[in-house]
């Protein structure tokens, strides 16, 4: 059984937006599944029993009964007035995604990028390099205060696809080691290097891996008009999007690419909460590549 740390909802993540009157009722609706969701993930994966981990669990506890009663309050049937002329505006569908980012953090453009989802209230995964996070303590805080997933990339971006076990096991541990002693926990999710592992050491993996649906090869290019491009040309509802927030161009890409989909009615929650909106449960040593699995 995975250890995962700190479950978050999309109640956490998404808590800066203040989402169009339009959308409300929608997004109520299919949070409704993800709130019974989050309270077994909790209870059965959750916080420990701790005193850090009961005061988690409370506070998870308070704000899923707020938003059950605000799923309540906002009823089918009551949830729009109907106009004098007998039409109404039909609430437009809600698409969820994830944006991924690889190899940081970077000072600089780590910082931009986090100040711009901060902003537009939008979620994110960041898969990170131990060596670089090492450097970058308070960025790594910063990411899990602000309602990101981290997860661990390695120690030093070796890649895994040919490594030995033991190779593997020291990567993968050493990151998740450090993670462990700056933000508590432990169970944070891998991405290899690359996208690949050596076949048959999935299962010395003891957390869910996360590919990619979405790649505009962002580090080849370090266009920003082209990374837009064909991201958008990519896009479907659960894509999980790979870009690298080391490079300025990919994180101007990424918050255009927010902008756009965000008006196109697209939310943006992190890969774990993707996960559970579609009913998938993760399984340590599974590689997940969009939101269905």
């Amino acid at each position: 059984m995975v250890a995962a740390k700190r479950p978050k909802c999309l109640l956490h993540s998404q808590r800066p937006r203040a989402l169009p009157v339009q959308r409300v009722c929608p997004l109520v609706e299919n949070l409704l599944l993800l709130i019974f969701k989050c309270v077994d993930y909790m209870l059965t994966r959750g916080a420990g029993k701790d005193a850090e981990g009961m005061r988690m669990r409370k506070q998870w506890l308070l704000a899923l009964t707020a938003l059950a009663a605000l799923a309540l309050l906002a009823r089918p049937g009551e949830r729009q007035a109907v106009p004098a002329d007998g039409t109404a505006e039909l609430a437009a569908e809600t698409h969820y995604i994830a944006l991924t980012f690889d190899d940081g953090p970077r000072h600089d453009t780590t910082a931009r990028l986090l100040d711009g989802l901060r902003q537009r209230g939008a979620s994110a995964t960041f898969f990170l390099v131990g060596e670089q996070a090492q450097a970058n303590p308070e960025l790594v805080e910063r990411m899990e205060a602000e309602g990101h997933q981290v997860g661990n990339h390695t120690w030093s971006h070796v890649r895994l696809e040919g490594a030995s076990r033991e190779a593997v096991a020291e990567e993968v541990a050493r990151t998740e080691a450090f993670l462990s002693q700056l933000l508590g926990g432990n169970g944070y999710w891998l991405r290899p290097p690359y996208g690949l592992i050596t076949a048959g050491t999935e299962n010395q993996i003891t957390v869910p891996m996360v590919k990619w649906s979405v790649d505009p090869r962002d580090w080849e290019s370090r266009n920003t008009a082209k990374v837009v491009q064909a991201v958008l040309e990519a896009v479907r509802p659960n894509s999980i999007i790979l870009l690298h927030d080391i490079y300025p161009t990919s994180v101007e890409a990424a918050l255009q690419v927010v902008d756009t989909l965000q008006a196109q009615g697209y939310v943006f929650v992190t890969v774990e909460e993707l996960l559970y909106l579609n009913g998938v449960r993760p399984q340590p040593g599974v590689m997940y590549r969009t939101g269905k699995g």
